[in-house]
């Protein structure tokens, strides 16, 4: 039988304590990478070749869908941005936490791409400073019928079959939900989006000893007293484009636009 993700062998990191010689946190999250998309693939390999962060972390749906470590020996599209994370990894520390659409990353993952897995939450501290990261579909608590799938996909009895099958199989499967929540997503309107509860956020926060969230999922870019909300990246035409970086220094939080990671 295939083997479990990491996740369910072993604890992923739950704080990461980064050197005080880091200067630049960059953070990123919902690039949905897949080959049907290759503006936003270019635009993240791009990114990635050109940023000059000290650390990278990258809180989750950083693809579209991943069906187990596996597919890195036959998938040229996810070899390709695996090799391209391992040359970041060469100059600067990654961190990579999984999401509600590529759960299934694991130790191959994270080897193959030199990568420290981030538990979600994850406490990180730099600057004097301490914030809580979460992908954030755990505290999307109104949507109901996400967190009961959620639920049943995030056990070791279901990932461990699901990675039993031929690939092949699991790669039709994510596709036809994907299909399927795609047509669900067209029905909707940004306002029909569940977000993070804040009730339930700052019970996070105050269990971690942090006063500030960093987190993904809701595609809601947004900043505010007691968190930072990534940008969703999709950069495929007609547009509009979207894509942005979160960068953390010593003087705090700002934005930036891919403009920046262009080559000179």
């Amino acid at each position: 039988m295939t083997e479990l993700p990491a996740q369910t062998q072993r604890q992923w990191r739950t704080q990461w304590r980064l050197p005080a010689s880091v200067q630049r946190v960059e953070w990123v999250s919902d690039v949905h990478l897949c080959a049907d998309m290759p503006h936003t693939a270019a635009a993240f390999t791009r990114y990635l070749a050109h940023t000059r962060a000290d650390v990278v972390c990258l809180l989750g749906d950083l693809f579209e869908a991943w069906v187990g470590d596996d597919a890195l020996e036959q998938r040229p599209f996810e070899r390709d941005i695996v090799h391209a994370l391992a040359r970041l990894a060469q100059r600067a520390q990654l961190g990579v936490m999984c999401g509600n659409r590529d759960f299934l990353l694991g130790d191959g993952f994270l080897t193959a791409c030199g990568a420290v897995g981030l538990a979600d939450p994850c406490c990180i501290e730099a600057f004097g400073d301490r914030v809580l990261a979460t992908h954030g579909d755990a505290l999307c608590l109104a949507d109901h019928a996400y967190q009961q799938v959620r639920k049943v996909v995030r056990s070791p009895a279901w990932q461990a079959a699901f990675l039993a099958r031929p690939l092949p199989e699991r790669l039709a499967l994510a596709q036809q939900l994907r299909a399927q929540s795609q047509a669900e997503q067209a029905k909707l309107t940004p306002q029909d989006y569940a977000d993070v509860d804040p009730t339930e956020a700052a019970v996070w926060l105050r269990q971690a000893g942090c006063v500030r969230l960093i987190h993904g999922h809701t595609h809601r870019p947004a900043s505010s007293d007691w968190r930072e909300v990534l940008s969703d990246w999709d950069l495929e035409p007609p547009g509009p484009a979207r894509a942005s970086v979160l960068r953390w220094t010593a003087q705090g939080f700002s934005r930036h636009t891919l403009d920046e990671f262009s080559p000179v």
